[in-house]
């Protein structure tokens, strides 16, 4: 099989993995309201974990750090702005009991993160396919938890099991696009800004939606449980960037 069909493959193989979030199915839903809160501290937990721990440390040596920090603080500020529109749009115009506005964002944000992971690996793959393979198992590992993560957050924010699961796999095909973009474009690309850019995005949708549902939680015990859940997110990642650095 030749380079654009590896790359293909493993692009959808990857989009296949947003489905993840259907075995969620298999369970009453009294058992996954249980469930989703632990799923939005992990959510948060591998955003951060995949910003601080992954994005960050491959761009920022790229170029200029102040540079870096702009794109970082315009990714962060986009979402703010982004959010702000939804919430307006929400409360003007949506009906009583439409999803809330952090579920788009966290669609957006994990289309972008799945478009640049596209590139990432792809590029890596046709400059070594060992090291491809690598950066592909990575990956993966990533999204496993982060596709359920965002499964829980799309749920817990007012979405259908459904629904939830196929704007998960819609989302997630912009893996594949990134891949073929970066076999398009003959190998090369200076993705760093980009990169910083969305890890601006992932920071932004952790702080200010997703850890706040954490903070407001009133059981002790299902507070603590949530924040373990988050501490476990954070680990998982910091993890992987050290098994595949």
């Amino acid at each position: 099989m030749g380079d654009l069909a590896w790359i293909l493959a493993g692009g959808l193989a990857m989009s296949a993995l947003a489905m993840v979030g259907g075995l969620t199915a298999l369970l009453r839903p009294a058992t996954l309201e249980r469930l989703l809160l632990p799923l939005v501290a992990l959510s948060a937990g591998t955003l951060l974990g995949g910003a601080f721990f992954h994005m960050l440390p491959e761009a920022l040596p790229a170029g200029p750090p102040l540079r870096g920090a702009l794109w970082l603080a315009l990714g962060f500020s986009s979402f703010l702005l982004l959010e702000q529109a939804l919430h307006w749009h929400h409360s003007h115009h949506a009906p009583r009991g439409a999803p809330r506005p952090v579920t788009y964002l966290v669609l957006v944000g994990d289309g972008v993160h799945n478009f640049l992971g596209g590139l990432g690996v792809a590029s890596t793959y046709l400059l070594s396919p060992e090291a491809g393979a690598m950066a592909w198992l990575a990956a993966a590992a990533h999204e496993v938890p982060q596709e359920l993560g965002d499964f829980g957050v799309l749920v817990h924010g007012g979405w259908s099991r459904r629904r939830a699961l196929l704007w998960n796999l819609a989302s997630a095909l912009t893996f594949p696009l990134g891949a073929l973009v970066a076999y398009g474009a003959s190998l090369r690309f200076e993705v760093a800004g980009l990169v910083l850019f969305g890890a601006g995005n992932f920071v932004y949708i952790a702080a200010s939606d997703l850890i706040p549902e954490i903070k407001a939680e009133a059981g002790p015990a299902r507070a603590a449980l949530a924040t373990a859940t988050f501490g476990l997110g954070l680990a998982l990642m910091y993890l992987l960037a050290v098994a595949f650095a």
